[in-house]
């Protein structure tokens, strides 16, 4: 996968945490999103191919290519799956130049008959995500001619497990509520780290998968709302603010954090961890956020927008995703599953009057004059002879 691909993933996920996180629980996976967009900016055209750029990050042109390249990376990474699926009505004539670069692993046909197909697209969402999605998240209408739908499955096993505790804290927030609380001990205090962001200090921790998957924790400061939190979460991943880790990192240095000293019998510092078991799970509507996906012109049914899809005008009639993330003892998992469907554009409605029309022909040497529109001053004068 290029790095310029993870930047703009990163980056779309920065700015729809920050758009769309609230006070309660949530989930959003823009590596799910992403993907499917730049499989739609290739054959887009128009506005509606300029906005699809834009949200990616990326140059129209290569979109497509890179969608797919990133698609393959995540299909070859371990503990996770990636999957793209393409439903069309029968006759619904689709490129073949745009459809044999796709990475599908499913095409299927609907039929008409919504029980039918809504079976298919649930039992597809089901089982590329262990069951963990169990419908697709768009409901099928007459008006759906093609559907594009990806699939992302995330699964690690803590390299480090933790040991699990049901707990009532008798203050803050959660206070009189029963938890299930995990906590583990150990000697790399090098998982921790704080970051000086524009939001006040951020502490992360790095809870470390056994198959090269990571989840960061993330606490900010008690006043700073949880969409910043992410958002400047995301950009120190990629260095952008100085960091503290490990055993420089002093008492207070960032929310959450303590440090002490105790009696050793070997001197080597530790970290203690204690985070509660969660599940999240979530919907989301992403023509809600029709210009953060770019998808503000491409949903205009009055027209069609993907000519290098089909000769059919098409325009998007939804976009949703549906989320989930468990973080446990031993392990983490997360799913999501994306759903693009499409009804027909409308073709512009012929014009409603008639007009003379004038032509003129240039088929012998003639005279041109250059003049300053403003004050109509003549700047140049010439003659064409032999064009």
């Amino acid at each position: 996968m290029a790095a310029t691909t993870a930047r703009a993933v990163n980056d779309m996920t920065a700015r729809w945490a920050r758009e769309a996180v609230q006070e309660g629980n949530t989930v959003l996976t823009a590596a799910g999103v992403w993907p499917l967009l730049a499989l739609l900016a290739g054959p887009a055209a128009g506005p509606a191919r300029k906005e699809l750029a834009e949200a990616l990050g990326i140059d129209a042109e290569y979109a497509l290519h890179a969608g797919v390249e990133l698609l393959a990376a995540l299909e070859a990474a371990e503990g996770i799956d990636a999957a793209v699926g393409l439903w069309a009505r029968r006759a619904l004539a689709l490129k073949p130049e745009w459809l044999g670069g796709l990475p599908l692993s499913a095409r299927g046909e609907l039929t008409g008959d919504a029980a039918v197909d809504q079976r298919e697209l649930d039992a597809w969402a089901w089982r590329h995500t262990d069951g963990l999605i169990q419908r697709m998240p768009v409901r099928l209408h007459p008006g759906i001619v093609l559907l594009l739908a990806g699939a992302l499955l995330v699964r690690t096993t803590w390299e480090q497990p933790f040991q699990e505790f049901p707990v009532v804290p008798y203050e803050g927030p959660w206070a009189g509520r029963e938890l299930a609380e995990l906590s583990r001990s150990g000697p790399d205090v090098e998982q921790v780290r704080v970051h000086r962001t524009p939001a006040g200090p951020l502490t992360a921790v790095r809870v470390a998968g056994d198959n090269g998957l990571d989840v960061h924790l993330l606490l900010g400061g008690p006043d700073v709302p949880g969409s910043e939190v992410l958002h400047h979460g995301v950009a120190a991943l990629g260095g952008a603010y100085p960091t503290v880790t490990g055993a420089a990192l002093t008492d207070g240095a960032g929310p959450g954090l303590r440090v002490t000293t105790v009696p050793s019998d070997d001197g080597i510092p530790r970290f203690d961890l204690t985070v509660p078991r969660f599940t999240v799970d979530a919907e989301h509507d992403l023509l809600e956020r029709a210009a953060l996906f770019g998808l503000g012109t491409a949903s205009d049914a009055s027209r069609g927008h993907f000519p290098g899809m089909s000769d059919t005008p098409l325009a998007v009639s939804a976009a949703r995703q549906a989320a989930t993330a468990t973080f446990g003892a031993l392990g983490f998992r997360a799913a999501a599953v994306t759903a693009i469907p499409f009804d027909v554009g409308s073709i512009p409605p012929p014009p409603r009057y008639q007009a003379q029309q004038l032509s003129a022909r240039y088929d012998r040497p003639f005279g041109f004059l250059a003049v300053q529109r403003a004050s109509g001053l003549v700047l140049a004068a010439g003659w064409v002879a032999t064009p």
